[in-house]
């Protein structure tokens, strides 16, 4: 029988052997507040724990599956506060660990649709299983918000992106989840309305297997994902781009809802 819990931010439902965490922030189009990327690590944390569920499916409320970070709670924090939890990221809130830090290594598929956007694109690509509706549309908003996109390069890259991964990073340019397919990035395009069903019908694909074979395939992914993420991650902070002007500039202008710049480098 389905199981289902509704917290305020993500919705969590279980049948059979397939969970569904479903964000719920629709009047902000899904954007990552803190609040929200902790509900949906608590959400993970619960899927992760029941031994009734074999995989997990991420999708979205509303008209997106999410916007990518809040940039007003998130990005506009004084310098001081930047300083004290070194990034825009408050403590415990961090997106990068919702996935590598399970215990049972359990599958994730993400099924998208409308927008997946910034910090967004980090938590859908960082998935096992990739599902978007036509026309869904990815951008990675680091880049003209002057955070930079090496996190993403990498993990696009890893996905089998090649030279489309750097040409996404460095233009920060929208791109489709049609073009996202011919890079080897999707598993899926499903026509519009089917996204979650044709999750679902591969979530009962997987589940056929025997479950700790499949997450054996699971731990040695995440395991090199994380590796590759952590060296990033050793190579970016130390440039703090969270605390130059640009970036200032950036997210001042995204909230004042006006062109950003002229940026100065600094």
């Amino acid at each position: 029988m389905p199981q289902d819990e509704t917290s305020e931010l993500v919705k969590y439902s279980r049948d059979g052997n397939i969970v569904t965490l479903t964000l719920n922030r629709p009047e902000k189009l899904n954007a990552f507040n803190d609040d929200l990327v902790r509900a949906l690590g608590d959400g993970l944390r619960q899927f992760d724990a029941d031994p009734e569920a074999h995989i997990a499916i991420i999708c979205g409320s509303g008209r997106a599956f999410s916007s990518g970070a809040d940039v007003h709670q998130r990005q506009l924090r004084d310098r001081k506060e930047f300083e004290r939890i070194g990034g825009p990221q408050a403590h415990g809130a961090h997106s990068a660990d919702l996935l590598t830090r399970s215990v049972n290594w359990k599958p994730v598929i993400a099924a998208v649709h409308g927008y997946v956007l910034g910090l967004a694109i980090g938590i859908v690509f960082e998935c096992d299983l990739v599902v978007a509706e036509e026309g869904t549309q990815f951008q990675i908003t680091e880049t003209s918000r002057g955070l930079g996109a090496s996190k993403y390069w990498g993990l696009l890259n890893y996905r089998g992106g090649g030279a489309f991964s750097t040409e996404i990073a460095l233009t920060g340019r929208f791109f489709s989840a049609e073009e996202a397919q011919a890079a080897n990035l999707l598993n899926r395009v499903t026509p519009k309305g089917e996204c979650l069903t044709v999750a679902t019908e591969l979530a009962k694909e997987v589940c056929k297997n025997p479950p700790l074979s499949v997450r054996a395939t699971v731990r040695t992914r995440r395991w090199y994902l994380d590796q590759l993420g952590r060296e990033i991650m050793m190579q970016t902070a130390p440039l703090k781009l969270y605390l130059s002007e640009d970036f200032q500039e950036a997210a001042r202008a995204f909230a004042e809802k006006r062109p950003a710049g002229p940026f100065k480098g600094r």
